[in-house]
């Protein structure tokens, strides 16, 4: 995963907010993931063209602290196709005070399995 500019489509932007940070006034982490997590999912879902689930977080490097005020840009990459499950390369990035400036905050790999309407791993379409 690059360094200098995000890698993948830019899935989701939201903004981090007050409610969301730690005694220290940062953003908790586990905010964080859960935006990685809701990009991974509408990128597998998509892919998969069903519903999925996470079943798990490969890697998980936390980079920078996020602040209130900044918006959050996820992107998303399919890295791997199995028969039922994908694993989507996430990073997240950072523009402090809304300017065009991004650095990058975290980076990881999710793993998504894709469900039938009973709630069992159906097949993915290649």
């Amino acid at each position: 995963m690059s360094d200098i500019d995000p890698e993948g489509t830019l899935t989701i932007r939201t903004v981090a907010m007050p409610a969301d940070t730690n005694p220290s006034g940062d953003i908790f982490g586990g905010w964080v993931l859960s935006q990685m997590d809701i990009a991974g999912g509408v990128a597998a879902g998509e892919r998969a063209g069903c519903r999925v689930v996470t079943v798990a977080v490969e890697a998980m490097t936390f980079i920078s602290p996020v602040k209130v005020g900044d918006v959050l840009c996820v992107y998303t990459t399919i890295c791997n196709v199995g028969r039922t499950s994908l694993t989507v390369e996430i990073e997240a990035w950072a523009r402090r005070n809304r300017h065009e400036d991004r650095h990058k905050v975290t980076e990881g790999k999710f793993i998504y399995v894709a469900l039938d309407d009973q709630g069992k791993k159906r097949p993915i379409d290649r």
